[in-house]
């Protein structure tokens, strides 16, 4: 059975505009008004979620979802290097930026490695085909449809997903970039995934 994965990313907000890292800030004012705009380019889907964190509630609520909160689709945990500035910390600690950009199990701000990441999301990806999979098994004998996941997810959480998903080296995660108000869709089941990403939800350039 055919699976539906669609992850939107949050609007902008201080946080994402500065390059911060996990630092969680309510929407900007910009951000907001564009994601109630996207509202009517958001795909129907069966079941709801969101991360934890203000942004991706904001979000959320901007477009008009009722998500529920799934801490498995939580920000990149950075530790100590929270709510810090990537600029800050290279300055600061310029060896252990080194090692966190070049080695996918190193951890040197004490949170997730890139690859505790991967899992993590990795992790919650199968457990949505398995469960949706059963599901849609169930509604098919009784004539409905089903297996349709939305997410509003941090970018982090869109790339890593994207990583796992089409079995890419962690490394590769560096080369994703994930627009704000951009949706990425997975279709297929756990170790067959089809990509569709960076589709904006609204019409003009997010900037």
């Amino acid at each position: 059975m055919t699976v539906q994965v669609m992850l939107i990313s949050p609007a902008l907000n201080a946080a994402l505009r500065e390059a911060r890292f996990d630092g969680d800030a309510p929407l900007d004012p910009a951000g907001a008004r564009r994601a109630r705009a996207a509202a009517p380019a958001v795909p129907a889907a069966d079941r709801y979620l969101r991360g934890p964190s203000a942004r991706c509630a904001a979000t959320a609520d901007a477009l008009g979802l009722r998500a529920d909160p799934d801490l498995a689709l939580r920000d990149w945990d950075m530790g100590q290097w929270s709510g810090q500035r990537l600029a800050e910390v290279g300055a600061s600690e310029p060896d252990a930026v080194s090692a966190w950009l070049n080695d996918p199990a190193a951890a040197p701000h004490g949170g997730e490695s890139l690859l505790d990441l991967c899992a993590r999301v990795g992790g919650w990806l199968n457990s949505v085909a398995a469960s949706d999979a059963a599901k849609e098994s169930v509604e098919v004998l009784a004539g409905d449809g089903g297996g349709r996941v939305l997410g509003v997810v941090e970018p982090a959480v869109v790339r890593a997903v994207t990583v796992r998903a089409l079995d890419l080296p962690a490394e590769a995660f560096w080369r994703l970039d994930v627009a704000p108000l951009t949706l990425t869709a997975l279709s297929g089941r756990s170790g067959r995934w089809n990509l569709r990403c960076g589709q904006p939800l609204s019409p003009d350039p997010v900037n």
